[in-house]
């Protein structure tokens, strides 16, 4: 049954990411997963329910892969991801603008994603300056999100181009 789930969760992040989280009905959301519509009810509860548990995954696999120890590594991992992932931008802040902020149990993934996103950034500049800076923890949060929303029409110069900000930013602080 847990497979079912997790079958279920990982092909709708595809059509998600592909199709957006409005534009795509149940009935699209069944045929990727290769299951009837009481079958998708009855693992995920409603659509809702299905866009928290693509986003809760996302996020676990996110951070799984973004145990990183600077700047340099932190902009690396990105362009592995963008490579892995495709270039579609930020399937987080794409959900919280398609449902307007007015859906609690994507809100509440969302901000949980973005504690964590900043609480990273946080971290790196501890590894990088060797103390804690909230302003440049933002700034750096800033240059990964810009990476991630320009990456599909600029690519991974993108990447590039907010790698080199970063860097230098972290060595101005030193």
């Amino acid at each position: 049954m847990a497979t079912t789930r997790a079958e279920i969760v990982s092909s709708a992040e595809q059509v998600f990411d592909r199709h957006g989280f409005a534009g795509t009905g149940m009935d699209r959301l069944c045929e990727a997963a290769s299951v009837s519509t009481r079958t998708l009810y009855k693992h995920v509860g409603s659509k809702t329910g299905l866009m928290a548990a693509v986003l809760e995954s996302r996020m676990s696999r996110f951070f799984e892969r973004f145990d990183v120890h600077g700047v340099e590594e932190l902009f690396d991992t990105l362009e592995t991801w963008i490579a892995a992932e495709g270039a579609r931008g930020c399937l987080f802040l794409r959900a919280q603008g398609e449902t307007g902020g007015l859906t609690p149990e994507v809100s509440a993934v969302v901000a949980e994603y973005h504690r964590r996103l900043l609480e990273l950034a946080h971290r790196v500049i501890v590894e990088e300056t060797g103390r804690p800076d909230e302003g440049l923890a933002e700034q750096l949060l800033v240059l990964f999100e810009g990476a991630t929303s320009a990456a599909p029409y600029l690519g991974t110069g993108a990447v590039s181009s907010a790698r080199n900000a970063a860097v230098a930013l972290t060595r101005q602080a030193r």
